[in-house]
């Protein structure tokens, strides 16, 4: 057996065989996914925060430094996509089912928790900030750093787009090189699979809700979400037949246009002075705390607060990790050609500050209601999370219209996600094949609805996080350790002083 086979198989019976545990024992999965990530939270929950923190001010010095000239590729070559095209392309990679999902409901459990704790005002503006952090430059410094290796190794060094490529192509002939390579890849895999599987069940949810919302209805039960979940993979299945092409491109970028249809409706008939004031203040309050609060632990602020500091802002790290080699590799793929500085700029800077504009706009008509209203979108937060975007709507004009957008929306970017998601997973199981197998695609994506599958089973979004932060703890140390090796192969750099 080949060293990529027995990689196909270890990791189709790992992530296969989680998957099959959680679908039929969904309650015991979860407590055993919970209690190991609690265990290593509370014990290495310092190292995750500086190695996160230490990603951003890794990919903010190397802009800026003298290697911020290195293309990605060679010397002469120009980018392959416009630039334009490829910012549109970051958008699509950075826009999600989340975002349609946390953009008011985050905010307001953050604002829900906060109010007890101090006066309202401070409570809504720290709920913001909060939002923000999590969704902001540390998630795309975690994207860049892990995208910026792949990148550099596979279109500079020649290598496979693979997690274990820098270590294999720095020490070639060294067998714990390889052993540990194999096992980089192995869970890069886990994360992967785990991480795209509880966004599948992210999206069911939203869109059952969605969907129930527009028969209307008043909450979407076991049928309809049996029947969402369904559809979504007899749609994201038959693209894994054929090559990927423009044609997943196309539906990736009309979710994103929808998304920021949305956006602009949102702000243009909500509160538009409050918004635009809440997205500066917002803003500012980021830039502030951005750095500073990449290092707080909340040691000192005692059991509850660590909780909440654990269930929210550990979580999102460890999330990204897990999505960080799909992402990583997809980013990687359209930057050929492109400086090193330009890739920092364009992948730190634009994402993020669309995902401050959009938390601003819908953040800040859940805290509008909660101090100018009666404060309902509160209590929907405390009872429904899932239905707090669809309750939001429907405060502004045509909200059967904008409803049925955000469904539509969240189905397409979990089929494209999804098939995405197949064929890098592919890829990293057939020894980096950027046209795996179609065996190998829809095995992966018979994999992914299994995992999607157990993720719903176990009913809840807390459950979901639980399982992404525990696919994505291995990874952690594995992120280090590549850019580690990124350093070391920056030294042989001949074109690195000018």
């Amino acid at each position: 057996m080949t060293s990529n086979k027995v990689l196909l198989s270890g990791s189709i019976s790992l992530v296969g065989g989680l998957g099959v545990w959680a679908l039929v024992d969904p309650a015991g999965a979860n407590d055993v996914a919970q209690a190991v990530v609690a265990s290593a939270f509370e014990g290495r929950g310092w190292f995750i925060m500086l190695t996160v923190t230490s990603l951003l001010l890794f990919c903010v010095w190397i802009a800026m430094s003298r290697f911020g000239q290195v293309r990605l590729g060679a010397d002469d070559e120009e980018p392959e996509f416009s630039t334009l095209s490829w910012l549109a392309m970051l958008f699509s990679a950075g826009m999600g089912v989340g975002l349609l999902f946390w953009a008011a409901a985050e905010p307001l459990t953050h604002f829900s928790f906060g109010k007890d704790l101090m006066p309202l005002p401070l409570a809504a503006n720290a709920a913001m900030v909060t939002t923000l952090f999590h969704w902001g430059l540390h998630a795309w410094a975690i994207y860049a750093a892990i995208a910026l290796v792949i990148a550099y190794f596979a279109f500079r060094r020649g290598t496979p787009m693979l997690v274990s490529a820098p270590l294999t192509s720095l020490f070639p002939t060294e067998r714990w090189a390889r052993l540990v390579g194999w096992f980089a890849d192995l869970f890069a895999i886990a994360a992967i699979a785990i991480g795209v599987g509880g966004s599948i069940a992210m999206g069911v949810f939203q869109v059952a809700d969605g969907v129930d919302v527009l028969l209307p209805g008043q909450s979407a039960g076991n049928l309809l979400i049996v029947l969402v979940f369904t559809a979504i993979f007899l749609c994201y299945m038959p693209p894994l037949f054929v090559d990927l092409g423009d044609g997943m491109s196309r539906l990736s970028n009309a979710a994103m246009l929808l998304a920021g249809l949305l956006l602009i409706f949102t702000i243009l008939f909500g509160p538009t002075e409050f918004l635009m004031n809440a997205i500066l203040n917002s803003f500012g309050g980021y830039l502030v705390e951005v750095v500073p609060r990449g290092f707080q632990t909340f040691t000192f602020f005692g059991d509850e607060l660590s909780k909440w500091f654990a269930d929210w802002t550990l979580t999102y790290m460890v999330w990204w990790i897990a999505w960080g080699p799909f992402v990583g590799v997809f980013i990687a793929r359209i930057s050929r050609g492109r400086t090193i500085r330009e890739f920092m700029l364009g992948v730190l800077v634009v994402p993020s500050v669309f995902s401050l504009i959009w938390f601003g706009a819908f953040g800040g008509i859940g805290i509008f209601d909660v101090l100018r209203n009666d404060g309902t979108l509160l209590t929907v937060t405390d009872n429904d999370v899932e239905r707090v975007t669809f309750e939001l709507l429907a405060r502004l004009p045509l909200p059967y219209l904008t409803t049925a957008i955000t469904v539509a929306a969240a189905f397409l970017f979990i089929v494209t996600s999804v098939v995405s998601a197949a064929f890098v997973l592919g890829t990293f199981s057939s020894g980096g094949d950027p046209d795996p197998p179609v065996r190998i695609r829809v095995i992966w994506g018979v994999v992914l609805g299994v995992f999607g599958a157990s993720m719903v089973a176990a009913g809840s979004i807390e459950a979901v996080r639980g399982f992404i932060a525990l696919g994505a703890l291995p990874f952690v140390f594995i992120t280090g350790l590549i850019v580690v090796c990124f350093l070391r192969a920056l030294k042989e750099e001949p074109h690195a002083d000018g």
